[in-house]
């Protein structure tokens, strides 16, 4: 049996996120109270289902504590993994602001911001052990991609992340290290490597000739290397290296293409472009 649990913050994507895994053909169960999710699951088992989806969030209230035991206990009985959806403040006031929704969280003498941090204080236990995902700079359509990228790993118990992305918007939440890309030799700057990204020839192979390009990748997956088992001994399921470059086109894509290859043998690796549509 699989399941996927689904939580996050509210105004990040988790019904986005559902309806992808709807489309995939798992069973859906939205909004579900967090102390009947061991009955849940029991009962789904017992009728068969093999593929399960599960959003929990901050709704559940007084049911939240004990939910990372019962995410433990099922997760040494079934293939279970967390998807944990985030954005920053701002994001969220904006997304609130333009479909005038109610905050779960409202009351009459607080803010949107204050509900704001109040529910990140309510989840964070659940966040940690989960497989993050920054949707601040996210299109729906790109987070639908990236929704499938996660459905395609396996039951390994350990995930590797390559995340590019683009320092003038910002540096992703979901990132446990971050590299800059700043200050290598920028493709941008030649009119013919302008319009193309770090997965197209041309450019890889400027990058490839540039020999401080060279040192700071074999830099970065020496300094990976040497520290990951540290980060997988801490019972981690998931680990994401951010690597930066301006606008999140170029080099930092180059990077996150060329580690991900270069770490593929020994760990599950996933690559994520955040700034590439």
């Amino acid at each position: 049996m699989r399941i996927i649990v689904i939580s996050g913050l509210s105004g990040s994507g988790k019904s986005v996120a559902l309806k992808v895994l709807e489309d995939t053909g798992f069973y859906c169960v939205d909004n579900l109270p967090a102390a009947l999710l061991p009955e849940t699951v029991e009962y789904l088992r017992m009728s068969g289902v093999t593929d399960v989806a599960i959003s929990i969030d901050a709704r559940s209230g007084a049911g939240i504590p004990g939910l990372p035991n019962d995410l433990e206990r099922l997760r040494q009985r079934y293939d279970l993994r967390v998807l944990f959806l985030t954005a920053k403040d701002a994001t969220l006031v904006r997304r609130f602001s333009e479909t005038r929704r109610r905050h779960p969280l409202a009351t009459g003498d607080r803010s949107l911001e204050e509900c704001i941090r109040a529910e990140r204080e309510m989840l964070e236990r659940i966040s940690a052990n989960s497989h993050l995902m920054d949707t601040s700079d996210l299109s729906a359509n790109n987070l639908r991609t990236w929704i499938k990228d996660f459905l395609e790993l396996s039951s390994a118990n350990f995930t590797l992340v390559f995340e590019s992305f683009g320092f003038k918007h910002g540096i992703p939440m979901d990132a446990d290290l971050v590299f800059d890309m700043r200050c290598l030799p920028n493709p941008h700057y030649d009119v013919t490597l302008k319009p193309l990204t770090g997965r197209d020839g041309p450019v890889i192979a400027y990058l490839q000739s540039q020999s401080v390009v060279q040192e700071m990748l074999a830099d970065i997956h020496a300094y990976v290397a040497k520290w990951l088992p540290a980060y997988i001994k801490d019972n981690r399921n998931y680990f994401t290296v951010g690597l930066g470059c301006t606008g999140g086109q170029h080099r930092s894509v180059y990077f996150a293409e060329t580690l991900a290859d270069l770490f593929s043998e020994q760990q599950q690796v996933l690559i994520r472009h955040r700034e590439l549509t």
